[in-house]
């Protein structure tokens, strides 16, 4: 085994990847059961480069898993990864908001060390 993969397993056993909220479990239940999306849907999330801080969130449902993806679940919510936003991602919980200063997903990541005003792009 290379150093990377050990490294990479090392962090997965010490974080739980994705945490799912009570919240974001509800949602992703809603969209699902209403239709918007295939009932063998999964939440994909994933990490690109972009926005005002320089790294942008992904978040979409998908039915087709990928040879890079590593799957996990919490909350009753199957959460897949691709292996290149993991060590980005690791120990993030996903919520959903649905209040006054808008609607949808948003993510809770500790390794930001910063991000931007509207919570969509961050560094680490």
């Amino acid at each position: 085994m290379h150093f990377k993969e050990e490294y990479f397993r090392f962090i997965l056993n010490k974080k739980k990847m994705v945490k799912v909220s009570d919240s974001a479990r509800d949602q992703v239940n809603h969209l699902i059961a209403s239709g918007q999306h295939d009932s063998n849907s999964f939440v994909r999330v994933g990490v690109q480069g972009g926005g005002c801080s320089g790294l942008m969130y992904q978040l979409d449902f998908d039915t087709e898993l990928k040879e890079t993806d590593e799957v996990f679940e919490d909350n009753d919510t199957k959460v897949v990864v691709d292996k290149k936003s993991i060590l980005y991602l690791a120990g993030t919980t996903l919520d959903f908001s649905g209040g006054l200063n808008g609607k949808g997903f948003v993510f809770t990541n500790p390794n930001a060390t910063r991000t931007c005003g509207c919570g969509e792009s961050f560094s680490v």
